[in-house]
């Protein structure tokens, strides 16, 4: 996504008039969360009593501003998310549609994050970076989530190039610092092999 640089003032606006886009994909959202999640038993019920679902309605508005160039709010907004969810998305990260985040708390989502779409993750999950060095950040320091992937609890993935690929399933409390091709299975154990292979199950 391309940065847009709103008139001073106007920014506004331009928000009020891409709300019917953003509620659509919120509303699709929701929807995902519901059709995920055994314990939903009706669409009002995440809307209004899942945090996992409150991080995401804040992100997506805050990720609009930033993209509008409203810089100090759009951090305001999503710290004020993270103070009544536990979950910590930065405004920078990109979300694709139908993103679902499960009991919410704990999770960290970095800037430059770049997530598919029908991506679920669940609590204490962080797509964060390598190193945290001040001259890197300008770069790409966070993960890429492919479509259709989903990431169980506690799982740690990081680095601007770890791609984890379509279809994937990460498995809870791994640690994972380098791609996976479409179609992985991974859950945690010694002796992890050197190659990965597309729709191979891997125990790290």
């Amino acid at each position: 996504e391309g940065l847009r640089i709103a008139e001073p003032q106007r920014w506004p606006e331009d928000l009020i008039a891409h709300l019917p886009a953003l509620a659509e994909r919120l509303y699709a959202d929701a929807r995902a969360m519901l059709e995920r999640d055994p314990a939903a038993s009706h669409l009002d019920e995440v809307i209004m009593a899942y945090p996992g679902y409150a991080a995401i309605v804040l992100h997506r508005v805050a990720h609009h501003m930033l993209r509008s160039g409203v810089r100090i709010l759009p951090r305001v907004i999503s710290e004020y998310a993270h103070s009544q969810t536990g979950v910590d998305i930065h405004p920078g990260a990109t979300i694709g549609d139908e993103f679902c985040i499960d009991h919410a708390t704990g999770v960290v989502i970095g800037e430059t994050t770049i997530i598919g779409n029908r991506v679920t993750i669940y609590q204490g999950v962080t797509l964060g970076a390598l190193s945290v060095r001040k001259g890197l950040a300008q770069t790409k320091r966070h993960p890429t989530i492919e479509d259709d992937v989903t990431i169980y609890a506690n799982a740690t993935i990081l680095g601007g190039n770890t791609v984890i690929g379509r279809g994937s399933i990460i498995g809870g409390n791994v640690w994972l610092t380098r791609s996976v091709p479409p179609g992985s299975v991974l859950m945690r154990k010694p002796d992890a092999p050197s190659d990965l292979v597309a729709g191979d199950e891997y125990i790290i």
